[in-house]
């Protein structure tokens, strides 16, 4: 392949339909003598994180060299761009218009593509619900499908990651009408840690107040709890517009430990019923980001080399050629609907790094769920068991009391975002002469770990024991499996639960436990994919519904989906709680509005195991 030269035409305004300008950059393929070639396919991303960033021209550089214009734009509010940022609703219109004003250019000769990963995988999806004529074919890699139902808010809960966001972009964007530098200073030296630490945030009382648009919209998010036409924007709720997305080559990318698990494969499951065009997924053993499918570990698990996808740049140009460029010759494809790695298969070594050898391979699929899987229920019981076999005793429980001053701290998950950022120190002009990336770090860690507290994880405190020693933690093991029991699809728990509260949360967490080795003498008790449920919400998302005291209430946990070999020696294990903080806010169990409340109280919760409530655990077996 010839390897073309690069001209970029930057800033070029394109007005959208309400007089804002998106500032956006054009990189051309060009000759020996840097003249623009036209004839050529079109790759589109919108960003919210500089269109200039190092890491982003890196790649529109790599995707010109091979023959692609790329254009690039800051989002709506961001960097260069115009307006202000009002949290994905204004994705649709502007992505819509963006491709309308690439299709009227007199250099335009199609076809066109998107790509990105999370905002940008939003940005993508939400201009897909307009129908727009210029789009011919998308890579979506880690992005929404529903923001209610999970990813920003999920079951009722609040997502933290998202407010979390919202200090740390608008600490990090440079656009010129949004702060003075005052202002900047203050959101870049805030620690949100210390938010967390005394949540629920306060209107007015953080540097968030210092930038209202912000402000607003992470408000909204945090405190419109019910699901009403605030959330069925098309910005949103991608799967309320899959009608309306056209009829084009799609291809869902997604991890085991993204934040965007359940979301990817509900926008595969959904689009492949509803178009003719090849729609594909392949979801990976990794954590959320662009540079993530190309490693091999997630958290503290490995999964060996076989679990990167390899150049993920060429994985993207890999799938225009073929459709672009009509050539399918690349070992990056492949052949049915679903790539999916099955994680597991390792002998649980430690590695150099000091990560547990989890291992895994690739397998290809052609429906999900899996026609295969057998869905079975595993039970749970009063002396901490968890068995296919149902109890045939009389009502029995389990009484746990939940504090919302002490909830059950997050170690590792499915998540993304939840970030602080290192202060900067006040001699420098400017808070941006230190790189993002030199100062952002994650505040909980996405991926795979030993459900044991440890001074790096957020929340913990000595003398830093086994989650499962708290009391407020039930735990239901398995007998040692006889036999290899590989689980690959949804995950859904069903409880029956009561409380002395009004309101108050359940969790449920899956979890693969190793047995004591050399290399892990305690054992590894690895957390692979959990689920809440806000009770006030437990029969519907339109309208609250609190709890009578000591009533028995039958509740349904979504679990994301996951692909796991529980090997012969190794125990099933799912516990449940009230709380997994900070990955979701914490239910102060008053009853309050959500996000709003002034008080907080302990909550005496208790779920219920007999033949009458046979409270239980679907596993997809294949």
């Amino acid at each position: 392949m010839n390897i073309h030269n690069v001209t970029i035409n930057k800033d070029i305004k394109i007005q959208m339909r309400d007089g804002v300008n998106l500032y956006t950059d054009i990189y051309f393929p060009s000759d020996a003598n840097h003249k623009p070639i036209y004839d050529l396919p079109i790759l589109l991303e919108r960003t919210p994180y500089d269109k200039k960033a190092l890491n982003l021209t890196q790649r529109y550089n790599h995707f010109c060299q091979n023959g692609y214009i790329v254009i690039t734009q800051d989002c709506r509010g961001c960097y260069a761009s115009e307006g202000e940022l009002y949290f994905l609703t204004q994705e649709a219109e502007d992505g819509a218009d963006t491709l309308d004003w690439i299709g009227k250019q007199n250099w335009f000769n199609g076809p066109v593509g998107t790509f990105g990963t999370s905002y940008q995988a939003w940005t993508q999806s939400a201009a897909a619900t307009q129908n727009p004529k210029f789009l011919n074919a998308m890579i979506v890699n880690m992005g929404g499908s529903n923001a209610f139902t999970s990813t920003v808010r999920q079951s009722g809960a609040m997502e933290l990651r998202f407010i979390a966001w919202a200090f740390w972009h608008s600490a990090l964007n440079t656009n010129k009408d949004l702060k003075n530098i005052e202002t900047d200073f203050a959101l870049n030296n805030y620690s949100f840690e210390n938010l967390l630490n005394n949540w629920p945030i306060k209107k007015g009382l953080t540097p968030l107040s210092l930038v209202p648009s912000y402000e607003k919209w992470a408000f909204d998010i945090l405190t419109k709890t019910k699901y009403d036409e605030f959330w069925k924007h098309p910005g949103f709720a991608i799967d309320e517009y899959w009608n309306e997305h056209p009829d084009i080559p799609m291809i869902y990318v997604g991890g085991w430990y993204d934040s965007y698990t359940r979301a990817t494969l509900e926008n595969y499951d959904g689009l492949s019923k509803l178009k003719n065009s090849e729609v594909k997924v392949i979801i990976g053993p990794w954590t959320h980001g662009t540079t993530q499918p190309e490693l091999t570990y997630s958290g503290d698990l490995e999964f060996g080399k076989e679990a990167s996808i390899g150049s993920f740049s060429d994985f993207h140009l890999a799938w225009y050629n073929k459709w672009f460029k009509n050539n399918s010759e690349s070992d990056y494809l492949y052949k049915n609907p679903i790539k999916l790695f099955v994680m597991g298969s390792g002998d649980g070594h430690k590695t150099k790094e000091g990560r547990i050898f989890h291992g895994g391979f690739w397998r290809e699929e052609q429906e999900w769920p899996l026609k295969r899987s057998k869905f079975t229920k595993f039970f749970l019981d009063s002396n901490n068991n968890l068995s296919s076999t149902q109890s045939n005793n009389s009502n029995e429980s389990i009484t746990f009391a939940y504090d919302p001053s002490n909830p059950v701290p997050t170690i590792g998950a499915n998540i993304s975002s939840l970030a602080g950022l290192r202060p900067v120190d006040s001699k420098v002009r400017s808070p941006h002469e230190v790189p993002a990336a030199a100062r952002r770090y994650n505040i909980v860690e996405p991926g795979g770990f030993n459900q044991k507290q440890e001074k790096r994880f957020y929340g913990t405190k000595e003398p830093y024991s086994n989650l499962s020693e708290r009391l407020d933690v039930l735990t239901f093991q398995s007998e040692l499996l006889s036999k290899d029991t590989e689980i690959t699809g949804p995950i859904e728990a069903t409880l029956y639960v009561s409380s002395d509260c009004v309101d108050t949360d359940f969790t449920v967490k899956l979890i693969d436990v190793y047995p004591s080795t050399k290399d892990f003498p305690d054992g590894f008790s690895l957390n692979l994919t959990d689920g809440i449920i806000r009770m006030r919400y437990r029969n519907s998302f339109t309208k609250e519904e609190f709890m009578k005291e000591n009533e028995v209430y039958k509740v349904k946990i979504i679990l994301y989906p996951t692909s796991n070999i529980f090997k012969k020696g190794h125990r099933i294990r799912v516990d449940v709680s009230s709380s997994n903080y900070p990955k979701f806010d914490f239910n102060p169990n008053t009853g309050e509005p959500i996000g709003l409340n002034k008080q907080q109280t302990v909550a005496n919760n208790s779920v219920h195991f007999s033949e009458k409530y046979p409270s239980h655990i679907t596993l997809p077996i294949v």
